[in-house]
């Protein structure tokens, strides 16, 4: 499965109570009004766990949970090694 896919069926279980309705891989999450501040620590903590990746606190940012898409994204550069420093 894809990360994309991992990620979308992991807000739609979480946050949609099972109705992807409206989520699309480029759909801004925020204006779906359905994670809030600390549901994004929630999102990090599965994507670290599922993905055995790091999320360093600087990567927390509305650009890279925007969208599925942006969030794949991330995930992807942490898993070739882009972004990963703490400093």
């Amino acid at each position: 499965m894809t990360p994309q896919k991992l990620i979308t069926d992991y807000i739609v279980e979480v946050w949609m109570d099972g109705d992807a309705g409206g989520l699309e891989p480029d759909t801004p999450i925020d204006e779906l009004n359905i994670i809030d501040s600390a549901g994004v620590f929630d999102l990090v903590h599965y994507l670290q766990q599922e993905f055995r990746i790091t999320v360093p606190l600087r990567q927390i940012s509305p650009a890279n949970f925007r969208s599925v898409n942006a969030i794949s994204a991330l995930v992807g550069r942490l898993q070739a090694g882009e972004g990963a420093s703490t400093s």
